[in-house]
């Protein structure tokens, strides 16, 4: 039977949050939402400025200590998730902070656009590793904290192009999204007896920066999109915070497509 009031279902207080790549655009939005919603986050991305930068907004516009503990509730955490100890050295230093991890996002990576014959090696690897790579990194060192508390939930960010190949990125790009629809999948299958969902959310086109898009190439996207415009950053944050949430307790192995309609399924 639903219950008068929902809100508490969205209420991510005492959770911890690791998110990645929350240094600017879906993941800085996911950290902004999912701090709003209560949780502890720790915050990882390559640039130490702009990262410092969310962590101090964060700070200001949630509370920056919890009032029973005396704990930070923001990490800024600089680090590349495609190097193994690094990525130790962020869990370590969560757990030894908050003694648990109930939230992993993986959302870093790295978008190119080129033919493949402009793709080299060195690219290939490139684009594989930061995006592919670094979330089965975050992903197996966060899966032992979490089966220890048999509960756990990890939001993988794709993309449409992991579907249908994209409008313009290149082959490595989508090759990488797809790798981690795949991966979602069968950590869904693997981490369930655990207490693990694992899902995925695909996003269509977001207006995330400002830079990507010459305004032709954004009208261009905005006719094809049925609802006439680009997706919001906030609106991926959305549908990872139901994911994170107690509303998302049976949903496992799924994926979530955030489009505007332009992927139908």
């Amino acid at each position: 039977m639903l219950k008068s009031n929902l809100s508490h279902l969205l209420d991510l207080s005492g959770k911890v949050a690791l998110i990645t790549g929350a240094s600017r655009g879906i993941g800085r939005a996911i950290a902004d939402v999912f701090g709003q919603a209560g949780a502890k986050l720790a915050l990882v991305a390559r640039t130490p400025g702009p990262l410092q930068e969310v962590a101090a907004h964060l700070r200001q516009t949630h509370p920056s200590s919890d009032a029973n503990t005396g704990q930070e509730t923001v990490l800024a955490l600089p680090a590349d998730v495609s190097d193994e100890a690094q990525v130790n050295q962020v869990v370590q230093r969560i757990v030894a902070t908050w003694n648990r991890m109930d939230i992993l996002v993986n959302n870093a990576g790295l978008i190119s656009f080129a033919h493949i014959s402009e793709i080299d090696p060195t690219a290939w690897e490139r684009v594989i590793t930061a995006n592919l790579t670094g979330s089965y990194l975050c992903s197996r060192t966060v899966v032992p904290i979490m089966e220890r508390q048999k509960s756990g939930r990890i939001i993988n960010i794709t993309s449409i192009s992991a579907q249908t190949g994209g409008v313009s990125a290149g082959v490595h790009y989508s090759a990488s999204k797809g790798g981690m629809a795949a991966l979602t999948k069968t950590l869904a299958r693997d981490l369930a007896p655990s207490g693990i969902t694992v899902n995925a959310i695909a996003p269509g086109q977001i207006d995330a920066d400002p830079n990507l898009l010459t305004p032709e190439g954004r009208q261009r996207l905005v006719e094809m999109i049925p609802l006439g415009r680009l997706g919001l950053p906030d609106e991926i944050a959305y549908a990872a915070l139901f994911l994170a949430s107690s509303m998302a307790d049976y949903i496992t192995g799924a994926t979530l497509d955030v489009n505007g309609g332009i992927l139908k399924r």
